[in-house]
């Protein structure tokens, strides 16, 4: 049975949004040719996500470690989803070199608010080849970030791979999840 899966994301300028096209699209053709519906949160509530097995949330951080707009108007609406069992992932936009002390800051607020819903984070990705001070979205130990983190700010150049990169991983890592049928 092929996995319901869908993204939703909060975008300002775009680049968020564009980084979830790309990221449907090399997902699609990885897990062969399935539909992922993309949803902006601004137009589509949060609960909607509750009818998939596999959600995959797109966030933004601002300035000094502020939420995006559309995020931050929903964000007492993440306490009553209902995702107990559904795979979660997470990817995120930041500037690692104007604001090195709160790079990817909302990736990690957005994790510590889903992890208390009982569902299954997958996607960490390695903190290796970035240049920031301090981050919320840092694993325990360090080693990883809580999700997909990109900085087309800074290294542009270097996005499409990575999400070329996380895509497979996903892939691989939903391959071994246990999905619920919807």
């Amino acid at each position: 049975m092929q996995p319901n899966i869908a993204i939703f994301y909060g975008s300002t300028t775009c680049y968020t949004e564009m980084a979830g096209e790309k990221i449907q699209q090399t997902l699609q053709k990885q897990l062969g040719d399935i539909n992922i519906p993309m949803f902006d949160i601004k137009e589509h509530a949060l609960e909607k996500s509750q009818q998939f097995d596999v959600i995959i949330f797109g966030i933004s951080t601002w300035d000094f470690g502020e939420l995006q707009e559309d995020w931050e108007s929903t964000w007492e609406d993440i306490k009553s989803l209902q995702l107990a069992g559904k795979t979660v992932a997470l990817y995120g936009l930041g500037d690692q070199l104007g604001y090195a002390d709160w790079f990817q800051d909302a990736l990690g607020m957005l994790h510590d608010e889903l992890v208390i819903l009982d569902c299954e984070l997958v996607g960490y990705w390695p903190n290796t080849g970035y240049e920031f001070t301090a981050s919320k979205a840092l694993t325990e130990d360090q080693q990883f970030f809580v999700g997909l983190s990109l900085d087309d700010e800074n290294q542009f150049d270097q996005s499409d791979e990575r999400i070329q990169q996380w895509c497979q991983q996903l892939a691989e890592e939903l391959g071994n999840a246990q999905l619920s049928p919807y």
